[in-house]
């Protein structure tokens, strides 16, 4: 079997290792003696033990399957494999010389113990040199190309971290000269690393400046290759190169199991705004979330959105026995559709059912609810663009408030067992149409609490990264065009979390409901959206006020210079999971919600925002659309 596993390219190898054998025990049977040195007659007479001792070498190697050994990727493995190979044929070899001492002495003669001894070292040697000869070839062609090639078409590159992986990423630009990546050095945050080599290249480490070292060896790009790193080390990495004026690039996180056949230099991939961020992701309490998930229907409402889609993926993993999808955009639940069906493989037992419909329309929703049963309504449609609904309150009453109102009705009327809405940190002391809504969204959730056999509850967090029509996106492209990149004011702040972290944490709230909560996420430190769009320039090459420009646009139409997560008279008690709190339930009665719903549709009926804006600033008392005014002065330079 062994030898059927042979590839035909090894087989050449074979007579270069018997070269190797009969050269080495001729040399060392020729000169053992200096002053006696043996005769031709006497080698030719000692050949049959030098085929015997050949024969064992090559059983030996077939046996270790050196013949197999990928030559261009020869590793440490491989060498401990030829070490030991040759240790074995050296015993053996022993043995043989002995019993042609003993018992065929007076027919062939045998070798002193100390030819064999000798041989044996020079055969593994040989072998070693054979065998890493193609490899040494490619890496010395590598770095004579580059040192002919050192101009515009290669790009001078750091690793950050000399470790497997970035020991694999040079291996592999060795391999791959068109990829134009010069490595010049490593640099690792291990002080026993420091001022060693690896691959041939110095190892920088704590005790040595950044700047100097990119300076030096003009570096492009910075590789940071440290897989096994959390999230806040990474970020750490990321904090200390971002003002070094190179494009970085990053391997995924926990990539552990790094294999030299596979390209780690595809998996390479753009600081993304996570990166710089650090933040430690909460995960889920798996046995909560299937109990309430597996085999049920679930109903997510605007599926189609960056937060709906997102859950609808999350869920799709706990196997529930139908999922149900609610969106007015049928060109995004046709993505999405397409996503949960291919690209995921998911289960054939599970049904995705699609519906295109507006919550506004309660018959609408209402048939649905009683058509497929759900267990569990996610409801993630809304408005949620801030300057827009500015202009269009009356849309974004009809859509957060009613949308809410007419899903929460459907959800009590067919008996849904949990009702979650995801709400938003823009409800907490708003300034804004979009967030009064959503609060309003919040005092109706809470109110059918009181008098459903639904579980009703609210899940309130801030900005989500990369969603659409948040920031990052749009500095992305600014970036991309050559600037400028627009922030509204230098002190503007906001709570971020990413998509797929956001969406567990409201599936695993919604395995906590009891009914009335409102789930406060942890949302971390609050980040200035300067210091954002700073670091962006910085990872993406540039230099901010420089070659790339800021500019201060100033705040827009009911934006806050920063954010809250929850109100004035609301405390927080913590729940079984780390990431999430439960804040203290408001005291509405539901006449009161009829009340201001009443109201607001008196309001609607006006066709006037001015009215509508009155009804909402009369019903929410926290609402202070005049807060927007209070711009501070600001100076450009703080770009700088």
């Amino acid at each position: 079997m062994i030898l059927l596993r042979v590839k035909l390219k090894y087989l050449l190898l074979i007579p270069i290792d018997l070269i190797v054998i009969f050269t080495s025990y001729t040399l060392c049977f020729l000169f053992w003696d200096l002053n006696a040195p043996a005769s031709a007659p006497e080698l030719i007479r000692c050949l049959p033990l030098i085929c015997a001792l050949a024969a064992v070498y090559l059983i030996v190697y077939f046996l270790f399957d050196m013949y197999n050994i990928s030559l261009r990727q020869i590793s440490f493995p491989d060498l401990f494999t030829i070490f030991f190979a040759n240790l074995s044929s050296m015993v053996l070899s022993l043995a043989i010389n002995f019993f042609f001492a003993g018992v065929l002495k007076d027919r062939l003669p045998s070798f002193h113990y100390g030819v064999v001894l000798m041989a044996s070292a020079l055969i593994l040697l040989g072998s070693c040199f054979v065998r890493c000869a193609p490899r040494a070839a490619i890496i010395l062609r590598y770095q004579v190309k580059n040192k002919r090639n050192h101009n515009k078409t290669c790009q001078n590159v750091m690793i950050y971290g000399a470790g497997q992986a970035g020991s694999t990423l040079y291996k592999e630009f060795a391999r791959n000269p068109e990829l134009g990546m010069r490595v010049c050095c490593y640099y690792d945050d291990d002080p026993q690393k420091a001022g060693g080599r690896l691959n041939g290249l110095k190892i920088y480490g704590p005790g040595s400046s950044l700047q100097r070292i990119v300076n030096d060896y003009a570096i492009k790009t910075i590789i940071i290759a440290v897989p096994s790193a959390s999230g806040e080390h990474q970020a750490e990495m990321v904090n200390r190169c971002k003002s070094l004026g190179c494009r970085l690039k990053i391997l995924p996180l926990l990539y552990d199991l790094v294999i030299e056949e596979e390209s780690l230099y595809r998996n390479l991939r753009n600081i993304d705004v996570n990166d710089l961020l650090g933040r430690k992701e909460k995960n889920i309490n798996i046995e909560d979330v299937s109990g309430y998930i597996c085999g049920r229907t679930i109903l997510v409402t605007g599926a189609g959105g960056s937060i709906g889609s997102e859950l609808c993926r999350q869920i799709s993993r706990f196997r529930p026995r139908r999922l149900v999808l609610f969106d007015i955009y049928e060109n995004n639940m046709y993505d999405l559709i397409s996503e949960l069906t291919i690209n995921l493989h998911l289960d054939q037992e599970m049904e995705i059912v699609s519906y295109i419909g507006s919550v506004r329309d309660f018959e609408r929703i209402n048939g649905i609810c009683a058509q497929e049963r759900p267990d569990v309504i996610f409801h993630a449609a809304a408005h949620k663009h801030v300057p827009f609904m500015e202009e269009a309150p009356g849309e974004a009453v009809k859509n957060n408030v009613f949308g809410t109102y007419n899903v929460a009705k459907a959800a009590d009327l067919n008996h849904v067992g949990t009702f979650v809405l995801i709400s938003t940190d823009k409800a907490v002391n708003p300034t804004n149409v979009m967030g009064t809504t959503k609060r309003l969204a919040e005092l109706v959730v809470q109110a059918y609490a009181q008098k459903s056999q639904t579980r009703f509850v609210a899940v309130r967090f801030g900005n989500v990264l990369n969603s659409n029509g948040s920031v990052v996106p749009l500095f992305k492209r600014q970036i991309a065009n050559g600037g400028p990149v627009t922030v509204t004011h230098p002190e503007i702040t906001r709570f971020f979390m990413t998509i797929p972290e956001a969406a567990r944490l409201v599936i695993q709230a919604g395995s906590m409901a009891k009914g009335g909560e409102i789930f406060v996420l942890d949302m971390g430190k609050p980040v200035k959206i300067l210091d954002l769009a700073m670091d962006m320039i910085r990872i993406s090459g540039y230099t901010p006020g420089v070659d790339m420009k800021i500019e201060f646009t100033g705040l827009r139409p009911g934006e806050k210079l920063y954010e809250e997560l929850l109100q004035d008279e609301e405390g927080t008690s913590e729940t079984s999971h780390d990431g999430i709190f439960i804040g203290s339930p408001s005291h509405v009665t539901w006449e009161e919600i009829e009340r201001i719903l009443k109201e607001l549709r008196e309001a609607l009926a006006a066709s006037s925002d001015e009215a509508i804006i009155e009804c909402l600033k009369r019903n929410v008392p926290t609402y202070h659309p005049e807060r927007n005014m209070e711009k501070k002065a600001y100076n450009s330079a703080k770009v700088n």
